[in-house]
């Protein structure tokens, strides 16, 4: 059985060992459900195995449909969501949300609109800012947030943004974290606070493809000039949010920062491809200029030939933009237009 509590976990870049330390620490009898999203991607991972040998907790990937039980850990499986529906774990390979599945905020979300002031959020080390708003999505249904102290953090960006748009409950390193967490449990679940959750419910169904995400997204947000990169449907900004987000219509979810990164992802791609089509070019013209003189036609070949060294220019002229242009910035301090090989 599950208590009227649980806590939900969000980690990224130096999540594994941050998330071992935090195992070794808590007690065999944890009186909560443990929920743990960290970003994997569509790899391969074995982290419940690596965090079950680290401490007293069984530990395993969620699974469809399962309900949750006090002392036990569920990791969201690579490439799926995962997300609570009351009391019952539900996977699914959803909208992306911060160019990332599993992401965090889903998860955060569903334990705020299914616990109410029971939720416990927790935002370890990690790269720009997915969990910032599960977190105020938390806070404002009256639950609690714990933060990992960003001087401790391995990638500090992800405490750093929960920290300065949420007002955090407790700020931790690892060592403390297990005192926190029980501190919480303790205390007494107050009445669910409804403010809010009318526009945290629109979000969530876009999410989940409930109901019709147009209707949704006037609920929420307003029209913006950007596109999705994920999908190229056309971005809402959601009304009155710090950070500034986005989402459309299928339900991919961004910040601003971490919309910025999958653009520069998505530039990137764009020049490498005109690099690689405009050096095809030339190899294409090559070997037509080779067919040529091939049947005697120099005048032919010759003005293939000269076609491709101006192929050939305009290639090495935008590899020479693209190689030269600063690498990103870090995740902390975005820089626009930023490129990289």
């Amino acid at each position: 059985m599950a208590s009227a509590k649980v806590v939900v976990v969000g980690a990224s870049v130096g999540g594994v060992e941050a998330l071992g330390r935090l195992m070794e620490r808590l007690p065999g009898d944890f009186p909560a459900p443990i929920l743990v999203v960290q970003h994997v991607g569509n790899f391969p991972s074995i982290l419940p195995d690596l965090l079950g040998r680290r401490g007293k907790l069984p530990v395993a990937h969620g699974t469809d449909g399962e309900g949750i039980s006090d002392g036990h850990v569920y990791v969201a499986p690579p490439d799926q969501h995962m997300v609570l529906d009351g009391r019952r774990l539900r996977l699914n390979r959803g909208p992306k949300e911060h160019h990332s599945r599993p992401a965090i905020d889903p998860l955060f979300v569903s334990a705020a609109l299914a616990y109410g002031p029971g939720a416990i959020g927790v935002v370890l080390t990690g790269t720009l800012d997915d969990g910032t708003a599960g977190l105020q999505a938390i806070k404002r249904r009256g639950g609690i947030a714990i933060v990992q102290d960003p001087e401790e953090a391995e990638a500090p960006s992800m405490p750093l943004s929960a920290l300065r748009y949420v007002e955090v409950d407790r700020r931790a390193r690892l060592d403390e974290m297990p005192g926190a967490l029980l501190e919480a449990l303790r205390q007494p679940v107050l009445r669910v606070v409804e403010g809010g959750s009318g526009a945290l419910a629109h979000e969530h169904d876009i999410f989940l493809s409930k109901g019709n995400p147009m209707e949704h997204l006037k609920a929420i947000g307003r029209p913006s000039s950007l596109v999705c990169p994920d999908c190229s449907g056309g971005l809402w900004e959601i009304t009155d949010s710090h950070p500034v987000r986005y989402r459309c219509h299928t339900g991919h979810a961004y910040t601003a920062r971490s919309l910025l990164h999958a653009l520069s992802e998505a530039t990137d791609g764009a020049l490498w491809g005109a690099v690689r089509a405009l050096q095809e070019e030339g190899i294409l013209l090559r070997e037509m200029a080779a067919t040529m003189r091939g049947t005697g036609d120099e005048m032919g070949a010759a003005r293939f030939e000269k076609a491709a060294q101006v192929a050939d220019r305009r290639m090495e002229a935008l590899r020479a933009v693209v190689e030269t242009v600063p690498a990103p910035a870090t995740e902390d301090e975005p820089q626009a237009g930023a490129v990289h090989g």
